[in-house]
């Protein structure tokens, strides 16, 4: 892979799902893959769940200090890739002229749920992007 890739995940309050998401991406691109990470939340809560951060530690992945944001359509212009995790269609988010890739993956919404629900979760989203960093 040599062209760069800039990659935006994007969930509800961007606590829980997007956060895993940027997690596996950022661990993927210390072992070669050329891409830049972020994510962001419709609602950004300004926290990332704990439990959200506990179940990554449990797979080596080191998210407590990531931050929760606000979406912008700065941050979705600035993207070659945009991904939403469950919580709204990537052809609402982004505005019009984007030029980029827009997916959807539907992805359930762990907040609340059992232990083994989040760790499900988990689970999902690191398959999912390590096909898109494979596909890349």
């Amino acid at each position: 892979m040599t062209e760069s890739k800039d990659i935006l995940f994007i969930c509800g309050s961007n606590s829980c799902r997007s956060q895993m998401a940027e997690g596996f991406a950022k661990a993927l691109a210390f072992k070669g893959a050329n891409i830049s990470v972020m994510s962001a939340g419709t609602g950004a809560s300004g926290i990332v769940n704990t439990d959200s951060i506990r179940v990554m530690k449990e797979v080596g992945v080191d998210i407590n200090a990531n931050t929760s944001d606000q979406l912008t359509d700065e941050m979705v212009m600035a993207s070659d890739i945009v991904i939403t995790l469950g919580c709204c269609e990537a052809s609402d988010i982004c505005p019009d002229g984007y030029k980029g890739v827009m997916l959807d993956w539907d992805v359930e919404d762990p907040m609340g749920k059992s232990w083994e629900v989040m760790q499900m979760v988990r689970d999902d989203i690191e398959k999912r992007v390590r096909q898109l960093v494979e596909g890349l």
